[in-house]
């Protein structure tokens, strides 16, 4: 505790080369109030450099933040504020520094940069999606500040509180995955129904062609495919032979219906042709699938070998073709409209592009105050065009009628209000509505909006409204519209969202990027667009879920992958080096005494607690261990992406100890999985390694029995481990012991060790 508190209190100025010369750039002040007003006091605020001020009260951020203002050195250009609580505070941190922090010296050194984000994007038929460079997920670093520091606070995403906002993590994809393990394997593919079953289903858009590819790029590579989904049952037509019908023609491949599922009854899969596609019954009609029953979950997977989510629009719900289906299979991938669709969400937290203006619809500000809280923070500017902008026009000081204001939203107007104020963001409101007399619903009339008359009722935008609209987002260079332009009532004669739609349609032709939120709004941009420049999303539930700052259960899901291209060259002195990785590094003693005998070989350790992580990286920096390098990460799902990066051969894979509950659902992110086992084997080079030991007999018997299963007939047990007596090796073959593993000894309980080699000469079965 005592660091955390150093590293709250103190006042560090992180500069590239000298500490206190007021024209290095970028500069950052961390601080609490209490150091914040003597670094005020002493000088050391600039406007010219770029600062991060952390605070743990939001009271000392406001008198902080007004300080600032009075003696005019207050820019948002210049300074990020934000608010932590401890535990958050620690978090940021360690993810933001990528090294370790020398608490005692309290400075920091230039390091290489190692690690860069990957790219979210989707190269299809239609286009490529700007990299989202997200918030690290794990520290890297050998003992130093990465100089990348400045850029890494650029690619943060803050709400209103200051906090990260990590609902979405890097998720393994169809398209990451090797196509060749694709091959005879049961895929169960949830597609989403509101992009395949759609009456005008045009598969020239970009969310059509991409559900079909899925589909289609999992048969061509030889799985056996299952599709899954629920559909409008009011609807006559789209029963399950109909379904299968249209299917077979929209992917030129025969679907053949699978009839009476139930919780207690699935077909045999041994029995599907992987010539067909097969397609379950109307989820719709299943009660529990909204009720996220794990029985029924397991019966839907069973026989399933990988799921693959390609339903993006039930990505904010909880079902069991969603979320509980992934807990029994042993890998869950998002499909290419998932991906597709997740690179757009992504890319609305983005702020490369400026001026960035946000297009509010709808009503229901008292549900949504979060999400404009996030769209303060993001865009230069928010215009409003729906019932939501009487709540803002009230908090505004302009008169408004009291039947058109929502009574427990107005408290969170004002909040909105004073935060785009505090962050120097424009607010635009409509300066004049049509509205409709309620004694003649055909006589309209344009009403301004600070003086609309009894008996009239706003159904429209006004002229003045559109023209302001048009002037302000003609020099943006990103928007987003989420939200219909709908008032108390419609017109057949309004057209106002349509006039919204063509001023968008024109401002994608001249490198604006756009994005539409919503069904309403996705047909009215449809109905005028000229251009394929207008990314739409029909579901705005998701996206308004993913503004609110929530994780959305079905992205979570997913298997996670490895967010960042790693830079061997950086890490290690000579990354041709063969390669020893030990899975469940832990405290990394182990590892770290190999790296030191065998100067050789390049270790490298994954574990999945960060703060052993930092430990093991500030040992190896203290001891001078070149060769010797940890990652914090989820092995089970990243082992791949990591290793197979490696520029030199995989020769040893040792996993010790694991957890003895490795193997029950609950605790699935800690299972020694099949995917681990295969990528294991695919990448071990061959007479490579893989040496696995634990002191609980059960616990080395299933791993035995795993590796044995999924090694795909390329490993054996080497022999001169039994002696004719015992199956387990009786010594540690390389002279080196874990902590646990002399810890077990020390008690004289033994330890099961067994070697497996990857043989050349064994065919794969």
């Amino acid at each position: 505790m005592a660091d955390n508190q150093l590293l709250v209190e103190g006042c560090f100025e992180l500069v590239k080369e000298h500490p206190l010369d007021q024209h290095s750039s970028p500069n950052f002040l961390m601080s609490s109030f209490a150091i914040s007003s003597l670094a005020l006091s002493v000088g050391w605020y600039s406007s010219q450099k770029t600062y991060l001020l952390l605070s743990l009260h939001k009271l000392d951020a406001d008198k902080i933040t007004t300080t600032l203002k009075d003696r005019k050195l207050f820019s948002t250009h210049n300074t990020i504020f934000t608010c932590f609580n401890l535990e958050t505070l620690m978090g940021h941190l360690l993810n933001l520094l990528h090294g370790t922090v020398f608490f005692d010296k309290l400075c920091f050194s230039d390091c290489p940069k190692l690690f860069k984000p990957k790219t979210c994007s989707y190269t299809g038929k239609f286009a490529k999606f700007q990299k989202y460079n997200g918030a690290p997920l794990a520290l890297q670093g050998s003992g130093e500040l990465a100089n990348h520091v400045a850029s890494s606070l650029n690619h943060k995403i803050y709400i209103s509180n200051g906090e990260e906002l990590n609902g979405i993590p890097h998720i393994r994809t169809l398209k990451e995955f090797p196509r060749e393990e694709l091959f005879e394997k049961v895929v169960m593919v949830r597609f989403d129904s509101n992009i395949l079953l759609k009456r005008e289903c045009d598969e020239k858009t970009q969310s059509v062609f991409n559900a079909v590819f899925t589909i289609k790029y999992l048969h061509e590579a030889g799985a056996k495919i299952i599709l899954v989904s629920d559909w409008n049952m009011n609807t006559p037509e789209l029963r399950i032979g109909s379904v299968s019908d249209f299917l077979s023609a929209l992917l030129q491949i025969q679907v053949v219906p699978l009839q009476a599922i139930s919780c207690n009854k699935l077909p045999k899969m041994n029995d599907l042709k992987k010539e067909n596609i097969h397609l379950l019954e109307n989820l719709s009609n299943v009660k529990e699938e909204a009720a996220n029953c794990l029985e029924f979950a397991r019966v839907l997977s069973s026989g399933v070998d990988i799921f693959v989510n390609d339903s993006f629009s039930n990505s904010h719900k909880v079902l069991a073709s969603t979320v509980g289906i992934t807990r029994f299979c042993y890998a869950c991938l998002a499909g290419f409209h998932f991906e597709e669709r997740l690179c757009l969400l992504k890319n609305l937290s983005e702020v490369g592009k400026k001026p960035y203006v946000g297009i509010i619809g709808g009503g229901n500000l008292y549900d949504k105050t979060a999400s404009f809280q996030f769209l303060t923070y993001r865009c230069q500017a928010l215009v409003f065009v729906g019932m939501m902008s009487f709540q803002v026009m009230h908090a505004l000081g302009v008169s408004v009628p009291r039947n058109l204001l929502d009574q427990k939203a107005l408290n969170e107007a004002l909040d909105i209000v004073r935060l785009a104020q505090d962050r120097n963001v424009q607010i635009l409101y409509p300066k004049d509505f049509w509205c409709r007399s309620k004694c003649n619903p055909k006589q309209l009339q344009v009403f301004p909006s600070h003086g609309i008359l009894d008996g009239w009722v706003p159904v429209d935008l006004g002229p003045v409204s559109l023209n302001e609209v048009s002037s302000m987002l003609t020099n943006c260079k990103k928007i987003v519209w989420i939200g219909a332009v709908k008032f108390v009532d419609a017109s057949k004669y309004t057209n106002g969202a349509s006039k919204l739609a063509k001023i968008l349609d024109q401002l994608s032709q001249s490198n604006c990027e756009i994005t539409v939120v919503g069904t309403t709004a996705c047909k009215l941009v449809r109905y005028e667009k000229t251009s394929s420049f207008i990314n739409m999303v029909e579901n705005a539930s998701v996206v308004w879920e993913f503004l609110k700052g929530r994780k959305l259960p079905g992205v979570m899901a997913v298997d996670r992958g490895y967010p960042f291209e790693i830079n061997w060259n950086s890490i290690y002195s000579d990354p041709v080096q063969s390669l020893v990785v030990d899975i469940g590094s832990g405290n990394g003693l182990f590892l770290l005494e190999m790296a030191r005998r065998r100067q050789d070989l390049n270790f490298l350790g994954l574990e999945i607690n960060k703060k052993l992580v930092l430990r093991c990286l500030d040992s190896a920096h203290q001891f001078g261990v070149k060769n010797g390098y940890f990652v914090a990460t989820n092995a089970t799902s990243t082992f791949r992406s990591i290793v197979s990066t490696y520029p030199g051969e995989l020769v040893l894979v040792s996993i010790q100890c694991p957890n003895p509950d490795f193997n029950k659902p609950e605790h699935r992110w800690r299972m020694l999985q099949r995917s681990l086992i295969e990528a294991v084997v695919d990448l071990l080079a061959y007479n490579g390694k893989v040496f696995l030991q634990s002191d609980v007999e059960a616990v080395a018997i299933r791993m035995k029995e795993e590796f044995l299963k999924y090694g795909k007939g390329k490993l054996y047990l080497e022999h001169s481990q039994c002696n004719g007596q015992s199956e387990w090796l009786e010594e540690n073959p390389f002279g080196v012991r874990s902590d646990w593993e002399k810890h077990v000894l020390d008690r004289r309980a033994p330890m099961y060790r067994m070697m497996f080699t990857k043989s050349s000469n064994i065919r794969e079965v």
